[in-house]
């Protein structure tokens, strides 16, 4: 080893990157993440690259990535396919535009069911109910 502290267990590399063993485990499982070799009886340990690398798989499931998309963007990132990145990001960003303009068409129907359900005190049926049931 090169530098003992640069170098961790699956659970003080699951605490420095803000996730639990078992993500670790996931990860390794799914491809995003090598699994290190078990030298002799010996723990697994981790290095730097390790915990940058799941620091990167966490950062882009943030802005919405997929870990299929994730995996796309860890072949990526040796920047020199920035234009490839860029076409993915593209992609992504469209997503959540179509997305955001979904939740205000779910916004304004729900405020309007909101509003009939507080006009419509002492009637038998509630209006957000039966529209749920497809009666208005």
């Amino acid at each position: 080893m090169k530098n003992p502290s640069d170098h961790f267990s699956i659970g003080v590399l699951a605490d420095a990157a803000g996730v639990n063993v078992e993500t670790i485990r996931f990860y390794q499982r799914k491809g995003l993440l090598p699994e290190p070799a078990r030298p002799c009886g010996s723990i697994r340990r981790y290095a730097g690259a390790d915990l940058a690398r799941v620091r990167f798989i966490k950062s882009a499931q943030r802005l919405g990535f997929a870990l299929d998309e994730v995996s796309e963007l860890l072949k990526l990132e040796d920047g020199t396919h920035c234009d490839d990145a860029r076409s993915l990001a593209e992609h992504k960003l469209q997503d959540v535009r179509a997305k955001l303009a979904d939740l205000r068409s779910i916004e304004s129907v729900l405020s309007q069911l909101v509003a009939r359900c507080g006009a419509t005190r002492g009637e038998v049926t509630c209006p957000l109910i039966a529209s749920l049931q497809g009666n208005t």
